[in-house]
């Protein structure tokens, strides 16, 4: 690709961004209190990203003519760097729209280069090009999915998706806490439904096959899944009202498998009243064995259906985790994802004074819980079931850890709203490095090795 074609390609970041909408409902919660001095305007923003928008096409051009694709692909992650102060200083929630925003509309980069080969893997039938995943949360109405998969993510899970929409908790409900590199956020199941999402994965879905009937040489035998060069997650949550938790669970199945690599059944939300009361050995038992029919007696072609995913609170007691393994163990669930937020307070943010705000914690202070508990599964399931290891991820290092306490795959979400695309290529890098170090010749041959 040549320097015109490649300024071209970068034109559409000057379009402009759409206005957002405010929120003028009253919050049931207690009042957000500021510890922020004067936020910069509307236009200060626009000056901001303008400039640091107009200074990557600039250094672009002069850089790209010098270099080959994978340089200047690299080149690009890096110089992601540069936007991300601008980001810093908007709302956390504002930031997180804009950020989904620029995915959906080809903003970001796009990984050029290969994986390392050490990271590819196979799981459920499904060949990842390496195990980081973007966890569920992040593009919870599956408006970015091509985009995000673009980065270099091994799987991408969007959701959560209720069936019918629903505005979720009053804002403010996302607050970032720094220095602990932490998120505490209440959103409780923002969504725009199972129809709008749908509609979107049918459209991505219909594209991904017209790119392999026009390309069947080079498609086969190539890590992907349904929606792109990734395995897509679709992650199902029930509505605040609803008084039947099943069949809203039973609503997603029926409506969004069909374009799902896999499936995801999230009773661990903090945000969602009663919600995690679906943990409970009975509750689980019932709930899964319903999803589990309603997936089953749907027309599956060669592939058979998508894989039907537990994702666990890591607020539970040793019963609880007992019970949670009994029941995955004995209805065959085809994994468990480990963990959810948290609503406990570590020492590492209690001094905070937003640890005080009300929903669940993530990022860096929830590792060491979060993969406890996931070293806990691993023992208790015998390794029998993957486990997609979840909560603090940040570094290649950390999510060697998380691989070596039973996860076959890893998630991150708030390292990747503080870091943003450059973490991506920056892990999967370590990661290698870590396997290698170490005498693996694979991921799998690390799962579990800090469990034996």
């Amino acid at each position: 690709m040549g320097i015109t074609q490649r300024l071209k390609s970068s034109l559409p970041l000057f379009r402009r961004l759409t206005p957002l909408k405010s929120n003028t409902q009253t919050s049931p919660f207690p009042p957000h209190r500021s510890f922020t001095s004067s936020a910069p305007t509307k236009k200060d923003n626009g000056r901001l990203l303008t400039g640091a928008t107009i200074g990557l096409i600039i250094a672009g051009g002069a850089y790209v003519s010098t270099v080959d694709e994978a340089t200047f692909c690299g080149w690009l992650f890096s110089a992601t760097k540069l936007v991300n102060p601008f980001f810093a200083l908007l709302d956390p929630e504002v930031a997180h729209t804009l950020a989904v925003s620029a995915a959906a509309r080809g903003w970001v980069p796009r990984e050029k280069r290969p994986d390392p080969s050490i990271l590819g893997l196979e799981v459920w039938g499904r060949k990842f090009s390496n195990p980081v995943g973007l966890a569920a949360g992040f593009d919870k109405n599956a408006e970015a999915v091509e985009g995000l998969l673009g980065l270099g993510f091994g799987f991408v899970e969007v959701g959560s998706v209720t069936p019918i929409p629903q505005e979720g908790n009053p804002k403010p409900r996302i607050f970032r806490l720094r220095e602990e590199l932490a998120i505490i956020n209440r959103c409780g199941f923002n969504s725009e439904g199972i129809q709008a999402v749908a509609k979107r994965l049918g459209a991505q879905h219909g594209k991904r096959k017209l790119d392999e009937t026009s390309n069947t040489s080079t498609a086969e035998g190539k890590p992907g899944g349904k929606a792109g060069p990734g395995i897509l997650g679709v992650n199902l949550g029930k509505n605040k009202i609803s008084e039947d938790a099943a069949n809203d669970y039973v609503q997603g199945v029926h409506t969004l498998s069909q374009y799902a690599d896999y499936l995801v059944i999230n009773v661990s939300s903090p945000n969602t009243p009663g919600l995690r009361q679906l943990q409970g050995r009975k509750q689980l038992k019932d709930l899964v064995k319903k999803v589990q029919a309603a997936r089953d007696e749907m027309q599956w072609g060669d592939e058979g259906p998508p894989p039907l995913l537990v994702k666990i609170a890591p607020d539970l007691s040793k019963q609880d985790l007992e019970d949670i393994a009994a029941v995955a163990l004995a209805l065959q669930v085809d994994g468990l994802i480990i963990s959810n937020t948290t609503i406990s307070r570590p020492d590492s943010v209690s001094q905070n004074p937003l640890s005080q705000e009300v929903g669940g914690l993530s990022g860096k202070p929830v590792f060491n819980l979060s993969t406890s508990v996931l070293r806990e599964m691993y023992i208790l399931t015998r390794g029998r079931i993957p486990l997609i290891g979840c909560g603090g991820v940040g570094s290649g290092e950390e999510a060697y850890k998380k691989i070596r306490s039973g996860a076959t795959l890893v998630q991150l979400y708030t390292a990747f709203a503080y870091g943003g695309p450059a973490l991506i290529p920056q892990i999967k890098a370590e990661l290698a490095e870590c396997l290698e170090r170490d005498g693996y010749k694979s991921v799998n041959e690390a799962v579990g090795a800090d469990c034996i």
